[in-house]
């Protein structure tokens, strides 16, 4: 690894806007992004994948490899990256760092604690329910409703024993009530913070934050709680983006970490506005599949902010499309033809999905050892079927060389200047339109159905003024559907909403469809049982 100060340096970040967290991390004074306000944006470029399968679609390695890759075709070129959060890391996904020779470094600092952001922004989270409890323990002049506080305890981590809690028992505890944790990837403050455009915008969302209702119905928010500066005290350091470094030595923001199933799924706002001061082109992604990240990368990030993608970039594996295709997890390693081609559903409506948007889709078709000449040919005549170009992609066993193709084509495509980035719906339909456009538009469903709750919740949100908002939709990353198991492009299906939140400081709804969980659970065998800390204090198992 280089020092941080040479990365920098090479980023044209100079040392007096660097803040060092170690020789190989640091933070980006936010007097940088001030001072480089008229100095033109670089071209966005959003990385997303096809739905995620146990193989892994590599769309992290991806973005690192690309970003590597167009360096060394002699595109200045910085990537933008969301932080690793510990559920994952502990639970069934793993790390968040790519992998092989499309790595970003140090991995296993990354991985872990990095700088602290995600513990302060859960610290800032727990400190708004304590101070809740606290206000209505001291005598409650607000008059909150303790059966109507909807904010929630947050954690890094997997722990579905935490999904639903009763707070308050004991003698001098406060009143009885129910009440719950997300894990810190979903909290709003996470989204607020990935949102915000600077401190001044950081304090004005965090204000807005619903924490519940009073006696009257009223909604309460935090700003009437005066917790928001003590929140943004707590948030100061976490709001500046953190510079790192990939294996060869191209500059990467990693800034934020909001889950694309469950919240927004895509880094910080901050960070991606200083990468397109600092590069010509900045590659970023959106979590999980297409239908869930770029939706909301597109819908939720880019409307707010006004951000202008030039193109999209959707990472495939045969692997992917095999499994999509019926077969089974242990078969995926050996040429099926049969299986490629009838999983080609899921890759065109990715396909036709982005187009939607209004941008340019470059296909990466990412190569595994397995795969066969045969299986990358298939892929690449669906592709000009669809009349979109498409590159092999081994950045993972060669670094940016095995990536200069896809490089090149992605180079050709943003000389061409095709884009006419466009919304999918306008925020003047209502609600529960705005919902239906995407389970109809961008999932292939026919129908939505809504419990009594959830209609009740809209209806309340319309009245009191939040129905211009867009919508977050928190669904199985798995399947277009809200079932996991349905495959493939399935189509007449309807997506059932069980549940739906305001987060009114990030801006949107959030939509609960299916059995969808803000607070993940471990796996029967967690990552975490494969870890050890060795006696020289290496560890082993993370990665």
């Amino acid at each position: 690894m280089k020092s941080i100060y040479e990365i920098a340096a090479d980023a044209g970040i100079r040392e007096e806007h660097l803040e060092p967290y170690g020789k190989y991390k640091a933070k980006i004074d936010p007097a940088l992004l001030e001072e480089l306000q008229g100095r033109p944006d670089g071209r966005l470029v959003l990385v997303t994948a096809v739905n995620p399968t146990p193989a892994g679609e590599g769309k992290t390695l991806t973005t690192i490899g690309l970003a590597q890759s167009l360096n060394a075709i002699g595109r200045r070129t910085v990537a933008a990256l969301r932080e690793p959060s510990l559920g994952p890391v502990f639970g069934m996904k793993g790390g968040a760092t790519g992998g092989g020779r499309a790595q970003i470094v140090p991995e296993e600092e990354i991985n872990l604690h990095f700088t602290g952001d995600l513990h302060a922004i859960t610290s800032a989270n727990n400190l708004l329910s304590a101070m809740i409890d606290n206000h209505i323990y001291q005598g409650n002049a607000l008059q909150l409703d303790p059966a109507r506080i909807v904010w929630k305890r947050a954690l890094d981590m997997n722990d579905r024993g935490l999904r639903s809690i009763v707070t308050g028992l004991g003698p001098g505890n406060g009143p009885v009530r129910e009440s719950g944790f997300l894990i810190t990837s979903a909290s709003e403050v996470m989204a607020v913070l990935c949102l915000s455009e600077n401190l001044e915008d950081l304090k004005r969302r965090l204000g807005q934050i619903l924490i519940g209702y009073d006696v009257k119905g009223l909604p309460v928010t935090a700003d009437k709680l005066k917790a928001v500066e003590a929140m943004a005290v707590l948030l100061k350091e976490a709001i500046k983006p953190n510079l790192v470094q990939t294996l060869e030595g191209t500059p990467v923001l990693v800034h934020g970490g909001p889950f694309a199933n469950i919240a927004h799924g895509c880094s910080s706002l901050i960070a991606t506005r200083t990468a397109l001061k600092l590069g010509d082109i900045v590659v970023t992604e959106a979590g999980f599949g297409a239908e869930l990240g770029a939706e909301k990368f597109f819908d939720i990030k880019c409307r707010q902010s006004g951000l202008k993608p030039s193109a999209a970039v959707l990472v495939v594996t045969a692997k992917a499309l095999k499994y999509n295709g019926g077969a089974a997890k242990d078969r995926l390693g050996t040429e099926d033809l049969d299986s490629l081609k009838r999983g080609m559903g899921n890759l065109r409506r990715h396909v036709r999905n982005l187009q939607k948007f209004g941008v340019p889709v470059l296909v990466a078709i990412n190569h595994f050892a397995t795969d066969t000449d045969a299986e990358m040919e298939a892929i690449r005549e669906e592709c000009a079927a669809l009349g979109v170009p498409a590159e092999v992609s081994k950045v993972f066993a060669l670094g940016s060389e095995g990536g200069k193709q896809l490089a090149y084509a992605l180079a050709g495509l943003l000389e061409e200047g095709q884009a006419d980035f466009r919304p999918l719906y306008d925020t003047s339909l209502d609600l529960k339109s705005k919902i239906e456009t995407i389970v109809k538009d961008i999932y292939g469903g026919e129908a939505v159905t809504y419990s009594p709750s959830a209609s009740r919740a809209l209806a309340q949100m319309e009245k009191l003024g939040y129905g211009g908002l867009p919508v977050c939709m928190a669904k199985t990353p798995y399947s277009f559907t809200d079932q996991p198991a349905l495959l493939g492009a399935p189509e007449g299906f309807t997506v059932s909403v069980s549940g739906v939140s305001l987060s009114a400081g990030a801006g949107f709804i959030v939509v609960e469809t299916g059995n969808t969980m803000r607070m993940p659970g471990l796996p029967k065998v967690p990552a975490a049982e494969r870890m050890a800390l060795g006696g020289d204090g290496q560890i082993e198992g993370l990665l």
